[in-house]
């Protein structure tokens, strides 16, 4: 039995060529396309005026790190009524985490490389360290330490957020916490905007 032998027309085999080369230009062009420049003021972090014009790395990593900071307690506002401040801790802990690995993640040739990706990476770190790290300092392990001996004193009807309430410098920890969460939706909405072009 002799094999079959099936011919394809020349027209066929420049298209499929002509499909596959326009496939690979887009997606090169998309990997290195710059969007409009995207500006933002902040009072956070020691960030002030920023300018990135984001590529399409820069676009994923504020994505990732947008969904991050809106899918937590530190994306929104504080609720002095219901939330409990260590619960709040332990999400910012966890998103200082998450953060530094998005910023680590981040080839050092694109830093290098790239100014817009230099300025979100250096926005990151400035979160974590001007923004997130100087309220944890300060209040973090003397308000965990006092309210965990609080909360086992406590008679079994009150509930956390009352027992919080008798912290003794409560209300200035409170006003620096929602100092540091109206950064945090202030840079979230930073990122969103470099991620998604809007506002």
């Amino acid at each position: 039995m002799s094999p079959i032998l099936i011919v394809i027309p020349g027209w066929l085999v420049a298209v499929a060529a002509g499909c596959f080369a326009v496939a690979l230009c887009w997606r090169r062009w998309s990997h290195h396309r710059t969007w409009e420049v995207v500006k933002a003021e902040l009072n956070f972090a020691n960030m002030g005026k920023i300018e990135i014009r984001p590529n399409y790395d820069d676009i994923q990593i504020a994505h990732r790190a947008w969904v991050e900071l809106a899918t937590r307690k530190a994306g929104v506002p504080f609720d002095a009524k219901y939330d409990v401040i260590v619960e709040l801790y332990d999400s910012w802990y966890d998103l200082f985490g998450r953060l530094r690995e998005l910023a680590k993640d981040c080839p050092a040739s694109k830093i290098r490389a790239n100014e817009g990706t230099r300025e979100l990476v250096d926005t990151l770190t400035s979160v974590l360290n001007f923004g997130v790290r100087p309220h944890l300092t300060r209040w973090q392990a003397r308000f965990r330490r006092w309210y965990v001996d609080a909360l086992e004193s406590a008679p079994a009807a009150r509930s956390p957020q009352e027992v919080q309430r008798d912290y003794l410098e409560y209300g200035e920890l409170v006003a620096d916490l929602e100092a540091v969460q109206l950064g945090l939706q202030a840079y979230m909405a930073l990122l969103k905007k470099i991620a998604t072009g809007q506002e």
